[in-house]
């Protein structure tokens, strides 16, 4: 780098990235995984109507969605890292004549670079703007994502994070976002954190009424007032922004004695007391309730997955947006699983998963004697497309699939071979 580029990029506001570096970077950030990697999931095209591989040059923890065709990653180093939105392959979404569309690759949209590592990302629906946080306090730094005119992310401002109790350790934010006409974010990293904040003004709207220092797992909306909060020990809390009233508390069912931490995640849906509740715990335990009892269980299962490898940082439970009581859950393994809680009941047992994606497993660092497992770090269904996910795994590969459910594909070919 020259003086004057070195001297322009330490000019530069905090957070945004020198627009001729950035574009001289822009063609080396993503590129298609090992031949090796693509050679071994050669086969499997009984299984996916789709699968896209590719690699990032560092990790992520974030994936989300900013359109339908676009999704933004971070990395989470502690130091530097970038913040990319990227664009699907094109191929994904040609319903017809895919073998005429040439376009298989991510592209590179927009990116900048970030001071410290991303645990949190949340897109700010109708607007250019996201919000991410370290996972180190409870402070969170606002982003503009660019547009025609600027590929560069930037950051242009931060939002400081309720202070806590004498005594209670800093942790990370989660972060929850609406499309109103003036956009709000709800965000904390305990219970007693919890708050409604205006972006443009910075001004706070709504603040939870509770003295616990319970650490939260996650935030969801479920309407434009009402939200629930999931906290790492199980508990549920479901309250409304437009009153100060104590919060709905739900604890989870007792345990056998054993440590267990859990992840939440909650259906959408036009009335929110329909909505569906699913708890994930440490040790592959699954609840789901709905929120007319949220204290209940409306069914269970004991889940496949590999509880001596979970990663509290990459588990991840959710639900499937358009494909009715489907989840999948991911942070146990180089796996991502689909189960169907149609098929749950109240009494315990064991389920096995529906679909199994293992792509990562199969990474060509995994050949490599010493190195550590890979894990999937993260996961996110498409918003509209049924079975389409995409996911990312601690060896920086991103996949993009759309699976195929295979015991419905089997019926329809016995009902085929019949007639």
């Amino acid at each position: 780098m020259t003086e004057e580029e070195e001297e322009d990029n330490n000019s530069r506001s905090d957070g945004a990235l020198h627009a001729v570096g950035w574009r001289r970077r822009k063609r080396r950030l993503l590129s298609p995984a090992a031949r090796l990697h693509l050679s071994v999931l050669r086969g499997t095209h009984r299984w996916y109507k789709d699968l896209h591989v590719y690699q990032l040059e560092h990790p992520t923890q974030v994936i989300e969605w900013t359109s339908a065709r676009t999704v933004c990653v971070a990395g989470y180093s502690p130091s530097k890292n970038e913040i990319l939105e990227l664009h699907l392959p094109l191929k994904i979404f040609a319903d017809e004549n895919k073998g005429l569309c040439a376009e298989r690759d991510f592209k590179v949209v927009h990116g900048g670079f970030t001071d410290g590592p991303v645990r949190c990302l949340r897109y700010i629906p109708g607007t250019r703007c996201a919000v991410t946080g370290d996972g180190l306090s409870s402070n969170l730094q606002v982003w503009d994502l660019g547009g025609d005119d600027s590929d560069v992310i930037r950051r242009t401002g931060s939002i400081e994070g309720r202070r806590r109790r004498t005594g209670v350790s800093e942790g990370g934010s989660r972060i929850a976002a609406r499309l109103l006409s003036q956009p709000q974010i709800l965000h904390g990293a305990q219970i007693s954190d919890v708050q409604l904040t205006e972006l443009s003004s910075g001004q706070t709207l709504y603040q939870l009424e509770s003295d616990s220092a319970d650490p939260l797992s996650s935030l969801h909306f479920l309407s434009d007032t009402v939200f629930l909060a999931g906290c790492s020990n199980g508990n549920i809390y479901v309250a409304d922004t437009r009153t100060s009233a104590a919060p709905q508390l739900s604890p989870p069912p007792a345990s056998s004695g054993e440590s267990v931490l859990w992840w939440t995640d909650a259906s959408a849906g036009p009335d929110p007391s329909g909505c569906r509740v699913v708890r994930l715990s440490s040790s592959g335990q699954a609840l789901v309730s709905d929120l007319r009892n949220p204290g209940g269980a409306v069914s269970r299962a004991q889940l496949d997955v590999q509880t001596r490898c979970c990663s509290p940082d990459n588990v991840r439970v959710s639900w499937a947006p358009v494909l009715d009581d489907c989840i999948a859950v991911s942070g146990f393994s180089g796996a991502v699983q689909i189960y169907d809680t149609s098929v749950w009941r109240s009494e315990p047992q064991e389920a096995r998963p529906l679909f199994e994606h293992r792509g990562h497993a199969v990474s060509p660092e995994q050949s490599n004697d010493g190195v550590p497992p890979v894990l999937v770090t993260s996961h996110v269904w498409h918003p509209k497309r049924p079975r389409t996910l995409l996911s990312a795994a601690s060896d920086g590969s991103v996949h993009v699939w759309d699976w195929v459910d295979q015991s419905a594909a089997d019926g329809q070919t016995e009902a085929v071979e019949k007639r």
